[in-house]
C-alpha cells in the first residue's frame, strides 16, 4: 500500500484548512481527534459509509489537519495541532473551543 501524502507545514493554506473544518463530519472527526493520541478510521467512521469517510479523510490530510498512517490493514490517524499552530497561531484552540460552548440565545445588535 502507498503511503499518503501529506502536505508540509509551509504547504499548508488557510482557505483549505477552514473548507475542511467547515463539514460537520470532519469538524467532528477533528474533535475526536484532539481529546485522544491517535485512532483508527473505524473508530471515527460513524456508521457511515467507507468511501465518505476516506473523502473526508482526504480532505483532512490535504488540509494537513490529519496525518495518515498503515499499520497493516488499519489506518491510524492522528491530528496535526502542534503543526497547525505553528502554521496559524491560535486557529485550532479558537474553533475548537466553540463546540465547548453551549448554544445560547443570539442578542439582537443595536441600531
Amino acid at each position: 500500500m502507498r503511503p499518503y501524502k501529506h502536505p508540509a507545514v509551509d504547504e499548508f493554506v488557510l482557505e483549505r484548512v477552514l473548507y475542511a473544518l467547515s463539514d460537520s463530519i470532519r469538524l467532528e472527526i477533528v474533535r475526536h481527534l484532539a481529546r485522544v493520541e491517535c485512532a483508527t478510521c473505524g473508530e471515527l467512521d460513524g456508521g457511515r459509509p467507507k468511501s465518505t469517510v476516506s473523502h473526508h479523510f482526504k480532505v483532512l490530510r490535504e488540509a494537513g489537519l490529519v496525518r495518515t498512517e498503515s499499520n497493516g490493514t488499519t489506518h491510524i490517524n492522528t491530528l496535526r495541532g502542534t503543526e497547525i499552530e505553528s502554521r496559524f497561531p491560535g486557529l485550532l484552540p479558537a474553533i475548537l473551543a466553540q463546540g465547548e460552548k453551549a448554544p445560547g440565545r443570539r442578542r439582537k445588535l443595536a441600531a
